[in-house]
């Protein structure tokens, strides 16, 4: 029996715990209440987010089931867990694979074609770094995206054709999208919507 962890508040990885190997730490973790993401033998507890960060999500994914309806493609939120290259686990705020070997997918995913994540303070060090490279060595991936909640900007990482990444950063000076809205364009999926409609029913403090 593995024993119970206690979690370090300061980085969420836990404490007090064995070194697990990953289908130790997949056996474990389905009989958790929580989530937990798997690095390098190490068990890290995900932590709450915001009611904006969840709706983001949940606005992005209503972009894109419909979009891709009809295309082989499955749209998760936050409960499906992502195999990198390297052995990690982890779990995307959303992600969408289109790959026929994710098919029959249970546990995890390991041929995403996009990955976003929502930042929040807790977590945007490890979403910019670790998490970030670990998704980018994956062959399938072609497009990282970075939302942040708190103002409207989306910084949005493609592949392209010669496998060199390219950067964008759309930001929205001051909150009235009526007057000031940006297009966005995911080219992997050839999919635009307004930014508005990513941060649509949600109140910015000003």
């Amino acid at each position: 029996m593995i024993a119970q962890p206690q979690i370090n508040r300061q980085s969420e990885q836990l404490t007090d715990f064995p070194i697990l190997s990953a289908s130790e730490y997949l056996e474990w973790e389905s009989e958790q209440e929580l989530k937990y993401e798997y690095e390098n033998g190490k068990i890290i507890a995900m932590t709450g987010g915001t009611v904006p960060h969840s709706q983001i999500a949940a606005n992005f994914a209503a972009l894109l089931i419909p979009h891709l309806r009809g295309k082989g493609c499955k749209v998760a939120i936050s409960d499906a867990k992502v195999l990198t290259k390297s052995g990690k686990y982890y779990y995307p705020d959303l992600v969408v694979t289109c790959d026929e070997r994710d098919r029959f997918a249970r546990d995890f995913l390991q041929y995403p074609c996009l990955i976003a994540e929502v930042l929040s303070p807790a977590t945007e060090a490890r979403d910019r770094g670790i998490k970030q490279q670990n998704y980018m060595l994956l062959d399938t991936l072609k497009t990282y995206i970075l939302i942040t909640p708190e103002r409207p900007r989306i910084e949005i990482y493609q592949r392209r054709d010669d496998r060199a990444w390219e950067y964008i950063s759309i930001a929205i000076d001051g909150i009235d999208f009526e007057t000031n809205d940006s297009l966005i364009h995911i080219t992997n999926i050839d999919l635009q919507f307004p930014l508005s409609v990513l941060y649509e029913n949600i109140d910015f403090n000003e």
